[in-house]
């Protein structure tokens, strides 16, 4: 479909609204002949609630090469801009000719102190290996206790912990043994089976277990309570005795060294602060050569970027790059992406997951797509040049493969937030809201009824009423907003129409953001 057919669909559809509201809207009179407010007459239709925004294509996952030279040089050549490349391609080559006359002079430089570095380490092995000994001795007496730490808190705490609980638990089932034996016996000494003497055993039986059973649990509360807290402080004070010996013989071994490290360490520190700049240098000299991390087309960062001040100069030879500068885009997929700002107050409808419909003019196509991330913070951008203007920025992945999109189309975006194929639908204008209530004036016998509703979501032409209101009603297009200005309508209410009370509900606020409807 051409842009013109879709101008012409839009066109038809703005009409057929206009229609619907100028019909619905019609000024109905009493029977008295009296003209009373502009009216909307209810009625049941089809009513899609969606989100109109304008949008950027972007690739859904695209690497972004920068520059990464210090400074400022200048670009020597540069892949022609839509050129497809493979990985390990030639992107840009950068001027490197200052890089490579300081390398020079700081190769001399990392020569002479390397061999002082040399010179300073051989002085000092010796007295190094004579403390090792005492340190590897003092190392292995705290690693010990640490062992015997966790060998306690691993092994020998749960075994015994186990053994403990073990004879609770066999005490108790030789309670309940006991119990259930002297409870028999007690029948049967009762009904003369059984003589007193074997009656008094089972009781003395059973007395028995149940001080065993309360041994056991003091022997396990005392195990847990303060057995295991000693020997856990005992072993905790080896650890950190271990670990004081183990220092006074580092800061023995420390002294020992002081002279000799000391030179030993300014000299390393000299050689190591030359040889990183020698890296330094070789790490720019290979940055002067920008290569393609991954297959695509490029796309020049000048191209798809949008500067506010109009002074993006193109990439070409000989111009000039700052560091961290973004040169080329290189789109890894075919899949791409919309990026769109949503306003503040469309946020409450907006979700991810939504479905939406891309239509993009360059390419003359539509496509289907999903709501996949919503910024959680304003745009800064947005923010900073308009701090009144609060939106977020919005992707929608477009759905399936499409070779022809290309990065910077400019597109529009539907978002689907709601629709239903029979529903009430009435204008924006109609609904008032009294003590948090939503209402809707209902014309009745010559008179205006406040009802309460309940209503969904608007498109900030009409809002969907979910209940309140019935097909063939007539409703005030311009409903008071002083409730007390009216008391002659509220007053006759119950008289006009006793069936506009209803059970009221909470309902939404209507929103403040156009959208789409049909129907």
């Amino acid at each position: 479909m051409g842009s013109k057919g879709i101008l012409w669909i839009v066109i038809g559809i703005a009409a057929a609204l206009l229609a619907v509201i100028v019909i619905g809207g019609l000024t109905r009179a009493d029977s008295s002949g009296a003209n009373l407010s502009p009216t909307f007459e209810v009625r049941r239709a089809p009513l899609t609630i969606s989100i109109d925004e304008a949008g950027t294509i972007k690739a859904l996952d695209q690497r972004i090469i920068k520059s990464e030279v210090e400074g400022r040089t200048t670009i020597i050549s540069i892949v022609d801009e839509g050129t497809r490349v493979e990985a390990g391609d030639l992107l840009i080559e950068l001027d490197a000719s200052s890089l490579v006359d300081r390398r020079v002079d700081q190769q001399i430089s990392v020569q002479n102190t390397q061999a002082q570095y040399i010179r300073a380490r051989e002085q000092v092995e010796v007295t190094k290996s004579q403390n090792q000994s005492d340190i590897i001795a003092a190392e292995l007496e705290k690693k010990f206790a640490e062992e015997d730490v966790v060998k306690y808190n691993e092994g020998e705490y749960p075994s015994q912990l186990m053994d403990a609980e073990a004879k609770v638990t066999l005490a108790e089932e030789e309670l309940r043994r006991a119990k259930d034996k002297l409870d028999w016996s007690a029948r049967l000494y009762e009904e003369k089976y059984v003589s007193e003497t074997e009656f008094r055993a089972d009781e003395l039986a059973f007395k028995r277990a149940d001080l065993e059973l309360k041994l056991q649990q003091e022997s396990l509360k005392l195990l847990k309570d303060f057995t295991h807290q000693r020997r856990l402080a005992e072993l905790d004070a080896a650890v950190e005795q271990t670990a004081l010996a183990l220092d006074r013989v580092k800061r023995k071994a420390a002294a020992d060294l002081v002279q000799a490290e000391a030179d030993l360490a300014a000299r390393e520190a000299e050689f190591n602060q030359q040889q990183s700049k020698l890296d330094k240098i070789d790490d720019q000299l290979a940055k002067t050569k920008i290569y393609a991390p991954v297959s695509g087309m490029v796309v020049y960062a000048t191209s798809a970027e949008f500067s506010w001040r109009g002074d993006s100069e193109p990439l070409d030879e000989g111009t000039e790059v700052r560091e961290r500068q973004e040169l080329i885009y290189l789109p890894t997929a075919d899949s791409m992406m919309v990026e769109i700002k949503i306003h503040e107050s469309s946020l409450g409808k907006v979700t991810v997951g939504q479905r939406a419909t891309v239509q993009v003019g360059a390419t003359g196509r539509e496509y289907t797509g999903i709501v996949r991330r919503i910024a959680p913070l304003p745009d800064p951008t947005s923010v900073w040049l308009n701090p009144d203007l609060k939106v977020f920025q919005t992707e929608v992945v477009i759905d399936g493969s499409h070779p022809e999109l290309r990065t910077g189309m400019s597109c529009e975006v539907s978002i689907d937030i709601e629709s239903y194929d029979d529903a009430i639908a009435i204008p924006v204008q109609c609904v008032v809201r009294e003590k948090g209530q939503p209402m809707a004036y209902v014309v009745s016998g010559g008179r205006e009824v406040a009802t309460p509703i309940e209503v969904g979501l608007d498109d900030n032409a009409v809002v969907h009423v979910t209940s309140g209101l019935e097909p063939g009603q007539f409703v005030s297009m311009t409903p008071p907003l002083d409730r007390g200005s009216t008391e002659d309508r509220s007053a006759a209410q119950a008289d006009a129409d006793p069936g506009a009370t209803q059970q009221r509900g909470t309902g939404r606020p209507p929103t403040v953001r156009r959208t789409s409807t049909d129907g």
